[in-house]
Formats: structure tokens, C-alpha cells, sequence
């Protein structure tokens, strides 16, 4: 079952890219206490996340942060070395924290899983974005093919 707004975030096991090399964090690192919007993208260097969909949110950083937002977070099913070159290519810098989901295990947890796997990418996470306070999802917004439901600019809205 897709995870829904009033449910709690599970706890799965991420990745990030640091100076030393990749650093375990939890979902509990990342949403416990904060107001954090996490997005999700089918795979990082692929044309619409990194033309359109990461883009977008490093350029509304400030303005989404400015809404009450602690952290905005991209999450992928690649590892973390990919996951930070992405950023480096895309320069995130401080503005969204990539997270490496390798193992496809929050996907799998919120039910956000989307099955390329005919398609040679094997299983991914479904475009989408979220808004979590303290934990709980309080909005969700799942695009199918497109991004614009799960937009920087649609968040922006979201937030009021």
C-alpha cells in the first residue's frame, strides 16, 4: 500500500556522500523533529530529473525553506557515490540533501516502488514529492510519466 498523508515514515536505512566516502543516515536521522520536503526521482542523470526535476528545486531552495522547511531531500534507488556525483553535477552544494536509497528499501516500505526492470533499470522509486513534519507525511504528490505534479513549483504552492 502507498504511503499516505497522516501515515508515519518508516524506518529505512539511507545513504549520503561525504568528504570521507558514504555515511549511513536514518529515516529518523533525516525527518525527526524537521519540517522536510523529500522528493523522489526514477534515477539520477536521467533526462527529466536532471533537466527539470532536481533543477527546480535547487533553484526554489531558499523560497521553499523560507516556508518553514528545514531540509529538502532528493532520493533515489542508486548508491551514493552516484547520488553525489549527481549533486556535484547538478551543483546542489548545500541545498538538497542527496540521498541514496541503493537498496530500494524505502521505496519498497512506502510503497513507492515503480518495476522498470523490462526496461533494464531493474526497481526504482516512483516520481514524488512529500512534505513531513516531525515524521508524518502531511502532503504527497505521485506523477506517472510526467514531473509537474511533483515540482519544486507544485511544493510551492503546497506550502502556501
Amino acid at each position: 500500500m502507498t504511503i499516505k498523508a497522516g501515515d508515519k515514515i518508516p524506518s529505512v536505512k539511507l545513504a549520503t556522500m561525504t568528504d570521507n566516502g558514504p555515511d549511513g543516515v536514518t529515516t529518523e536521522d533525516i525527518f525527526s523533529g524537521k519540517k522536510v520536503v523529500i522528493f523522489g526521482v526514477p534515477g539520477a542523470f536521467t533526462p527529466t530529473c536532471s533537466a527539470k526535476h532536481l533543477p527546480g528545486f535547487v533553484e526554489h531552495a531558499a523560497a521553499i525553506k523560507a516556508k518553514g522547511v528545514d531540509t529538502i531531500a532528493c532520493i533515489s534507488v542508486n548508491d551514493a557515490f552516484v547520488m553525489g556525483a549527481w549533486g556535484k553535477d547538478q551543483n546542489v552544494g548545500d541545498k538538497v540533501m542527496m540521498l541514496a536509497d541503493g537498496s530500494g528499501a524505502f521505496a519498497a516500505a512506502t510503497g513507492l516502488e515503480l518495476d522498470l526492470v523490462e526496461k533494464g533499470l531493474g526497481k526504482r522509486n516512483q516520481r514524488f514529492s512529500m512534505l513531513v513534519d516531525d515524521g508524518v507525511v502531511k502532503s504527497i504528490n505521485i506523477d506517472a510519466g510526467t514531473f509537474e505534479k511533483t515540482s519544486a513549483e507544485q511544493m510551492l504552492g503546497d506550502l502556501g
